[in-house]
């Protein structure tokens, strides 16, 4: 077990508590498998005609699917494919039967729209439901959920699951930062979700107020929607006392709850396989890579009326291991960067989350960065810019940045600076947080 902090491992969830999925052997898990996928396959191809025409452009269709194997012969689907068939064009279902529509910010272009029927809504409400109880948390329980209401998949695809499944759900959304610590302390809630970054905000607001965030009723934290590292759940373990567990999904997959991290072991989340397929594959030649082998995490959808959803590439980099807690269903290791969160320096790769591995080994280094690209000249430059904890002497900058310089340059093998500003000067995350502050385009 690779677990990131031992002092705290919660309970195993008892057998009773788990649902009929969750009990299916591994033997049962791949034949409900592949019975869901070839009748997928077919469900795409006659009811989307971007399916249709990419299937017959392989010369593939849903008969030639005799194994999970065979998936790997289909063509695969990207975020482009649903933005060419804005907004409804990949729905495999009449509009009118389609109960909601979630979808993206479209912040770099068009954004990608997902619909769900009400037997998906349901399915989804019930795979909330098992990413709550395999975090630790228990029917009955408050939870105070801070994840983003409206087109946002987060906020309403975790409230409807809790709510169906016999949880007391507070909406309050994101932003409002001092009203949440209000409402944490008067409401007393077991269980918070929102993202890792945002749950800092909360955190630093309760020490501006002078309430000990430790003191508060909260037993486990839900977070997902962006990268986060061990020191990351060691930072809100610790500070909070409770358990942080891993909550993964993405808009055109389902949303929030395709995999969870168990509480008992805390290892990666487990992908919940008996409606979602993952597959790991090489990201530049698209080839299939084994279980264990970093690459592109890409799902299939087996159980999606409205939306089905075939080779999604998530642009996720991950592994796939072995299950634990759940141990027919495997593993994916923490996301450690997405192909579009790529930076290069230099001939270097360099993702936010190795830095933020870096930020965590220095004492005086809050969790708050950002980095910064520039290119004052021929070439990129890589800047990162952190807050100093509270506690830190601003005497003591100058040499703890240059320690961090050195440090960044033995972990991840590239050169940049860093900046260490006074406490509250960056800011603060609402939701999910941009860690790169691209100011290459200000160059004329």
């Amino acid at each position: 077990m690779t677990t990131t902090d031992s002092r705290r491992l919660g309970a195993p969830l008892p057998t009773e508590l788990m649902d009929a999925g969750e009990r299916l052997s591994g033997d049962e898990l791949r034949s409900l498998q592949l019975t869901r996928l070839q009748n997928t396959l077919r469900h795409a191809y006659n009811n989307v005609p971007f399916y249709r025409e990419a299937f017959d452009r392989r010369g593939i269709s849903p008969q030639d699917c005799h194994s999970l194997s065979d998936l790997a012969k289909f063509p695969t689907t990207d975020k482009q494919d649903l933005r060419d068939n804005y907004p409804f064009g990949m729905f495999a279902v009449p509009r009118e039967q389609v109960a909601r529509i979630h979808a993206s910010s479209g912040t770099t272009g068009k954004p990608t729209v997902v619909g769900y029927t009400k037997n998906d809504l349901d399915t989804w409400a019930d795979l909330i439901g098992r990413s709550i109880r395999a975090s630790g948390g228990r029917p009955g329980q408050l939870m105070h959920n801070a994840y983003g209401y409206g087109l946002f998949t987060g906020g309403l695809g975790v409230h409807a699951g809790a709510e169906k499944c016999g949880y007391t759900v507070v909406p309050i959304s994101g932003g409002m930062t001092a009203r949440q610590v209000q409402l944490i302390q008067d409401f007393q809630p077991d269980i918070i979700t929102c993202t890792p970054t945002y749950l800092l905000t909360i955190i630093d607001e309760f020490e501006h107020q002078g309430i000990n965030p430790a003191s508060t009723s909260l037993k486990t934290a839900i977070c997902g929607a962006e990268p986060w590292t061990d020191g990351m759940r060691h930072e809100l373990e610790s500070k909070l006392d409770l358990d942080a567990v891993d909550i993964y999904g993405l808009s055109e997959v389902m949303g929030p709850g395709v995999a969870n991290e168990c509480v008992e072991t805390k290892d990666g989340p487990h992908i919940w396989e008996d409606h979602f397929y993952p597959e790991i594959l090489d990201p530049f030649t698209g080839e299939p890579l084994p279980d264990g082998e970093e690459g592109e995490l890409v799902f299939t959808s087996l159980t999606k009326e409205a939306l089905p959803i075939i080779r999604y590439r998530t642009h996720d980099l991950a592994r796939l291991l072995p299950g634990t807690a759940r141990p027919q269903f495997r593993r994916m290791s923490r996301i450690t960067g997405r192909t579009d969160d790529l930076v290069i320096i230099r001939g270097v790769n360099v993702f936010p989350t190795q830095i933020e591995e870096v930020l965590f080994t220095k004492p005086g280094l809050s969790p708050h960065f950002h980095l910064v690209l520039t290119r004052p000249g021929r070439m990129d430059e890589l800047s990162i810019e952190v807050e100093a904890r509270p506690d830190s002497a601003s005497s003591g900058w100058e040499q703890l940045a240059a320690e961090t310089v050195v440090a960044i340059k033995e972990r991840v093998g590239v050169t940049a600076t860093v900046r260490i500003v006074p406490p509250e000067t960056l800011e603060r995350s609402v939701g999910k947080l941009k860690r790169i502050i691209d100011r290459r385009k200000d160059v004329r």
